[in-house]
């Protein structure tokens, strides 16, 4: 009787699991190992802040909710510690604040394991990259500022051509 509720609650987990990962836009699963309670406090508040969920949870669990949500590709990499980090709007985020940590940390204490976007599977370089992109506002304001340098150039450009047509008719 008692089983028959565990596994109830564990098919339960499973399937919510399942649900969170289908709704989201991008994860990133990384091995924390190492890492002290004030470091992994400081990266759940800038999760928290970028509206990331990031949570510990069991391989199995994690496993087969990949497999529920259509996700294939991940069983290799979950083994040992495993965090994973979910975002439902910036398709980076949880790669690059996990890159970012790992890079503070070092490979041995705390690693990107892989990731994903939508159905695509990233392996530790891939997700690693991915970690390396730019966030969206900040690709906008690059964009920005690379057709506005020319786009001046171009005004200041036809004002002097037009001033220099007033003065000669003036002439």
């Amino acid at each position: 009787m008692a089983a028959e509720k565990i596994l109830a609650e564990k098919k339960q987990k499973v399937a919510d699991l399942a649900e969170l990962i289908k709704n989201s836009c991008s994860g990133a699963l990384v091995d924390y190992t190492g890492i002290t309670v004030e470091e992994d406090t400081a990266l759940r508040r800038e999760m928290r802040e970028n509206n990331i969920r990031y949570f510990v949870e069991k391989n199995t669990m994690l496993r087969l909710a990949f497999k529920e949500a259509g996700i294939e590709g991940l069983d290799d990499v979950l083994n040992g510690a495993t965090a994973i980090a979910v975002s439902d709007s910036d398709e980076t985020a949880p790669a690059r604040i996990l890159g970012k940590y790992a890079d503070e940390f070092g490979d041995k204490k705390f690693f990107l394991k892989a990731g994903y976007i939508g159905q695509t599977v990233y392996d530790e370089a891939g997700v690693t990259a991915l970690s390396k992109i730019p966030s969206k506002e900040t690709l906008l304001a690059q964009l920005v500022g690379s057709l506005q340098g020319p786009l001046t150039k171009l005004a200041a450009t036809v004002k002097a051509v037009a001033e220099k047509l007033e003065e000669e008719g003036a002439a």
